[in-house]
């Protein structure tokens, strides 16, 4: 295997690990965090103080301050993927007559992605400033368990609205705040929650349209070689009709680099897809992430009501107009006039 191909899957993994524990950022309590705080503490018994000390602070700069870094490895994940699949792929598929319009559909999909990448990570996401903070307290009404009438942001020192948050990547309150993505440096907020919603959809759909291409091709390659129906000598001696597993060590020793980044774009979409249905699930509930996660300490109920024995407030989320009103609510966020009408 030449360096290229092990540099192409030694990227592969680490961005497949960046994407698994970054797809939860945007929470203070983070599946990342409390997945870096327990490695931590394991390995503070064998690492050295000051090595400690440094790793933390790279840590901390990586995950809790805005940093382009991610946008970086956003920009290269696509161009090992597209890179592979143009010089590749794509000329293998056009050489079996594959359709052109399908084959072409993966660079469609990346033009609407970069489109929907930049209006995220430009779009105001809904910066709360002196000059707009009496219209937008005025369009949700405080629900009591999860916003409070009259907390004060420290860092801001202004009243929060409803369905606000403070963003400490940022230094800023985000009206309608969802969280922080790290990957299009910036929050998600009232005014730019549809392109990230869109972005998240084509991105998902990129990473399918090219595992199935992929996958095609394969499979064309296996019916052309008529390999199913051959034998082999394993290491006995004895004549084995093909496998699976033969079948997919023949294929990763044939094309190594399509073969890894199958099992890259596979993943991707396996975890995008979930995120991907995540969002739909809080678009038609009238929910951000930073409500949902708080809610789960808070309980889930249809009422709101003060429980006889523990006194514990039970949550119920008053945002929630319909399926259809919560849809159209992303897409045309709620002025101060509608706000009014509540």
């Amino acid at each position: 295997m030449d360096f290229l191909t092990l540099f192409l899957i030694y990227l592969c993994f680490v961005l497949a690990a960046i994407a698994l524990l970054c797809i939860c950022t945007g929470r203070k309590e983070s599946c990342l965090a409390r997945s870096v705080n327990g490695a931590s503490q394991v390995l503070s018994f064998v690492i050295p103080t000051r090595l400690q000390r440094v790793t933390q602070k790279a840590l901390h700069r990586l995950f809790h301050t805005r940093s382009c870094l991610f946008v970086v490895l956003h920009v290269a994940l696509q161009a090992a993927v597209y890179g592979e699949y143009t010089w590749e792929v794509f000329v293998y598929c056009w050489e079996l007559q594959f359709h052109l319009l399908l084959l072409l559909l993966p660079y469609l999909l990346l033009a609407g992605n970069m489109g929907c990448f930049i209006l995220c990570s430009q779009a105001n996401p809904g910066i709360i400033t002196k000059s707009n903070h009496a219209s937008l307290v005025k369009i949700y009404a405080y629900d009591g368990v999860l916003f409070q009438k009259g907390i004060v942001c420290p860092t801001c020192n202004m009243e929060k609205p409803a369905r606000s948050k403070h963003c400490s990547f940022c230094s800023i309150c985000v009206h309608r705040f969802d969280h922080h993505c790290v990957w299009v440096n910036n929050c998600i907020g009232a005014f730019n929650a549809k392109y990230f919603f869109l972005y998240l959809f084509t991105l998902t759909a990129m990473a399918a349209t090219v595992a199935i291409i992929t996958t095609a091709f394969l499979i064309q390659v296996v019916l052309l070689s008529n390999m199913m129906h051959g034998s082999y000598i394993d290491d006995q001696g004895q004549e084995r009709a093909v496998e699976i597993l033969f079948l997919i060590q023949h294929l990763f020793m044939t094309f190594p680099r399509i073969v890894f980044m199958l099992g890259f774009v596979i993943l991707l979409t396996l975890v995008l897809g979930a995120y991907c249905c995540f969002n739909l699930y809080l678009a038609l509930t009238n929910q951000t992430s930073n409500e949902w996660y708080k809610s789960r300490r808070h309980g889930c109920s249809h009422y709101l009501a003060l429980q006889p024995h523990d006194r514990r407030v039970v949550y119920k989320n008053i945002y929630s107009k319909g399926v259809w009103m919560n849809l159209k609510e992303i897409f045309k966020p709620p002025t101060v006039l509608e706000g009014k009408k509540k």
